[in-house]
């Protein structure tokens, strides 16, 4: 599928040039400063800055994917390079970077660009953090008028001696410029709203400037040599392995780095601009590739690694840019100004620098990102690769980040607390949370011997996953508990009834409370039974049982692939096979008998129960196997009227049981199904205004907490709507599925987020225009004035839901966008 994006006239183009050119002079103000602070800090020469802020604006601008952003020098590559300098001398680290350029071109040919955004956001943020930390650190010391040390180690270590030799003149100038940066935004009043246009880096260093000027102070100033003597690449020379990572590192940090910057530029741009005025959305791979060509000719010419620069972009936006022109316009000023502006930049103090990029380095570590990462408990994560980079390298700290996030990964799959509380009814309780594989047993084992000998057990399995070691330590006990005269309850979720080994809780007189073999009937009734075991090793366990399970099936009516749900089942007739073959061996004794007899055969098939018979055996069913235990909560809410909690719009598809898959009962939904499960705009062009009637009844007068939008793989109406072609001739269903084109447009749309699930992509087309219909069928339902005037009073809440119908697996749609600017869907464990 190909994004689409608008068309721009030749007149849209003139109409957006005063804008890009206003945008690319701020974005210039603030690029020069930076720029020689950033190569200040590597230990490059500080014409390598200009280079690379010229080349990222020209040819990055010219050739990336994302419009609006801006590239050159950035604060992430800082600590990398200056590494490289040290080792390897500023000639070679050039031609790393021009290698570094071609491997982002091979990444952006494979189309591996969202692949590196799958980094855990932990990890990335770390690393930043690292390199900020590691960055202030150094500039520190030229801030207190002395030289950084070759390590974060070294200068923490060399701090005292620092602190103890201080000079004053750099010292004042390195406060002046950190005062005016942090206060020039928070300048009062109307004078201070003019002020403020004035980007607040070229402000502080043009006031600490100005200053050491006039006042002749004496102290080190930025020295830019003659272009005669720039230096450029030349063959790499050191150990290969070395130089491998060397280029590798440069690769993976300037590539992520550029990609989250593409992405974050674009999230600006939709929460500060509307959808007729916005650029097309980045396209990752394009951006990837822009990146390797600026590279390439970057080092070729001298100048530092490239990548996208979020506070550039960020000023880009705000400036009111339209197009990628301002990016390029704001490069070809820095070319000028490194040319004709050299006399005014060499007036520039170096502490004015460093105290520029040492706040730049505070400001990546940011407190946003560790709330964020706390909320998600992965605040180990953070602190270790943080750790990690200041005291190894970058490479070194998100290979430690890596390996602390998969190890907390398998340490939250392995733990399971095990508890046992004894009841005031006198019964033992176990309580499992978590998943029971191996590891768990010897404490499983452990509790389980702790209940006494002929008293009732209740165990609650709270965990998704159970192993055979698990399954058979359970089953060995349970077996041990019964013989010795004990009584067994074994619950999943919420409660429900489970089974372990094939056996019904209350099978027998022992194995459960009081009500004997009807006790099981009870739980398969209420269609909350659960199987304890649910993975492959307990289906494997349960072999031998399957006569005895199949026997006891058949004494109930009940065909044992519909146990969970036994109210609906008869869903589909599991008889069809059994009545064929009967009616075969029939057909053949009859025709053997009519030949002998001399007549033909008189044999008619059994009819297949359908239609209404169908519908009458279902009836009887419900009246002799649920009506009993649903009657008392049907008459309470008889009497007390319906009070429903939610809302919930789904597809008029068969296969979608919204109790089963909500695990919902009478009085909980209020719902509403139609083809595609869809919400036409209020105002639309329909004959059928009920949808829109459900909703108002349902936010008004039901008073419902919360609306769901429910979508499921392989609908129809999607389908429908994907092979929909121009000029056929309306029918109702198409008229219907009108409402589905903006979903369809959505999908097709670069200005708008896609969908998609959590851990993959779509599986097709069908699938992906199934999850972007759910997102846009809320975007409907807030167009409603009702569901829009509850929302602003923070009365009701809005999901989306989509239904895996093969693999029976709900998901639900998370807040917000992720790093790939998708909506996500969330299963539910992984939410809970």
């Amino acid at each position: 599928m190909t994004a689409t994006s608008p068309t721009r006239t030749p007149q849209g183009v003139r109409k957006d040039l005063p804008a890009d050119l206003s945008a690319s002079i701020t974005v210039f103000l603030i690029a020069i400063p930076l720029s020689l602070g950033i190569a200040l800090a590597t230990g490059a020469p500080l014409q390598a800055g200009l280079v690379a802020a010229a080349v990222g604006g020209i040819v990055a601008g010219r050739l990336g994917g994302a419009p609006l952003q801006v590239s050159g020098p950035a604060a992430g590559l800082t600590v990398v390079t200056a590494e490289l300098i040290q080792r390897y001398g500023w000639r070679t680290t050039c031609a790393i970077t021009v290698l570094a350029g071609f491997c982002q071109l091979g990444l952006a040919a494979l189309r591996t660009a969202r692949s590196a955004l799958m980094v855990s956001p932990a990890i990335v943020h770390g690393m930043l953090a690292g390199i900020g930390v590691t960055i202030a650190l150094a500039q520190l010391h030229i801030v207190l008028g002395g030289t950084p040390q070759s390590s974060a180690v070294a200068n923490v270590l060399g701090l005292p001696g620092q602190l103890a030799d201080l000079h004053p003149v750099a010292l004042g100038v390195s406060a002046l410029t950190l005062v005016v940066l942090l206060g020039w935004p928070r300048l009062p009043g109307r004078a201070g709203l003019a002020l403020r246009k004035v980007p607040a880096p070229l402000a502080a260093v043009a006031t600490a400037t100005a200053l050491a000027a006039l006042a002749g102070l004496s102290l080190p100033r930025v020295d830019l040599p003659s272009w005669r003597s720039h230096a450029l690449p030349e063959m790499p020379e050191g150990p290969v392995l070395g130089l491998i990572a060397a280029v590798l590192t440069i690769t993976l940090v300037g590539s992520v780095e550029s990609l989250l910057s593409a992405v974050a530029t674009d999230k600006l741009i939709a929460s500060e601009r509307g959808t007729d005025n916005r650029p097309p959305r980045a396209d990752l791979d394009r951006e990837l590739r822009g990146q390797g060509a600026a590279n390439i000719v970057s080092g070729a010419l001298g100048g530092l690694p490239i990548t996208g620069v979020a506070v550039r972009s960020v000023a880009n936006v705000k400036s009111g840019a339209a197009s990628r022109k301002s990016s390029m316009l704001h490069g070809f000023w820095v070319l000028l100004a490194a040319f004709l502006l050299v006399p005014v930049l060499d007036l520039i103090p170096l502490a004015t620098l460093a105290a520029l990029v040492m706040a730049v380095g505070v400001q990546m570590v940011s407190i946003t990102h560790l709330r964020s990462v706390t909320r998600h408990r992965e605040a180990l994560v953070y602190g270790t690769t943080i750790v990690a980079v200041v005291l190894g390298g970058v490479l070194e700290g998100v290979a430690v980040g890596i390996a602390v996030a998969v190890a907390l990964a398998l340490h939250r799959l392995a733990r399971t607390r095990i508890t046992l509380e004894r009841l005031d009814s006198g019964a033992h309780r176990v309580r499992a949370r978590g998943q029971l594989t191996f590891l768990a047993v010897p404490r499983l084992s452990r509790v389980l011997n702790q209940i006494p000998h002929g008293t009732h057990a209740v165990i609650e399995l709270e965990g998704s996953f159970m192993d055979h070691a698990a399954y058979e330590a359970i089953q060995d006990w349970q077996q041990s508990h019964l013989a010795h005269g004990g009584s067994l309850e074994v619950t999943g979720r919420s409660g429900q009834a489970a089974r372990i080994n094939g056996a019904d809780p209350g099978a027998d007189g022992k194995a459960g409370p009081p009500g004997g073999a009807d006790g099981a009937d009870r739980a398969d009734s209420a269609g909350g039974a659960h199987t304890s075991g649910r993975g492959h090793d307990t289906r494997h366990a349960e072999a031998g049982h399957q006569g005895e399970r199949s026997r006891r099936a058949q004494q109930r009516g009940t065909h044992q692939c519909c146990r969970p749900w036994t109210p609906w089942q008869n869903h589909c007739d599991h008889r069809a096979p059994s009545t064929r073959t009967a009616t075969a061996a029939t057909m053949a004794e009859s025709a053997a008998t009519g030949a002998e007899d001399g007549g033909a055969p008189d044999v008619s098939p059994a009819p297949r129960r359908r239609g209404a018979g169908q519908l009458a055996s279902g009836i009887s069913a419900f009246q002799r196997d649920t009506a009993p235990h649903v009657r008392d909560e049907l008459a309470r809410l008889a009497r007390e009227g319906q009070r429903p909690s939610q809302l919930f719009i789904t597809c008029a598809d068969s296969r979608l049981v919204t109790s089963m898959i909500t695990a919902s009962g009478p009085g909980d939904l209020f719902t509403v199904r139609n083809v595609g499960n869809l919400v036409p705009l209020p105002g639309a062009e329909s004959t059928d205004d009920s949808v829109a009637a459900a909703i108002e009844y349902a936010v008004d007068v039901l008073q419902v907490d919360s609306i769901t939008v429910c979508g499921h793989s392989g609908c129809g109406a999607m389908q429908a709507l994907l092979s929909s072609a121009p000029g056929v001739a309306m029918t109702p269903l198409r008229r219907w599925l009108r409402h589905g084109l903006p979903s369809l447009a959505r999908m097709a749309s670069r200005h708008h987020a896609w969908a998609r699930i959590a851990g993959r992509l779509p599986a097709d087309a069908v699938e992906q225009l199934c999850l972007t219909n759910v997102v846009q069928q809320l975007e409907h339902l807030r167009a409603h004035e009702s569901v829009a005037r509850r929302l602003a009073e923070g009365t009701l809440e809005l999901h989306g839901m989509y239904f895996h119908v093969g693999e029976a697996q709900a998901y639900l749609l998370s807040e917000g966008e992720d790093f790939f600017d998708c909506r996500v869907f969330d299963t539910v464990g992984q939410r809970a």
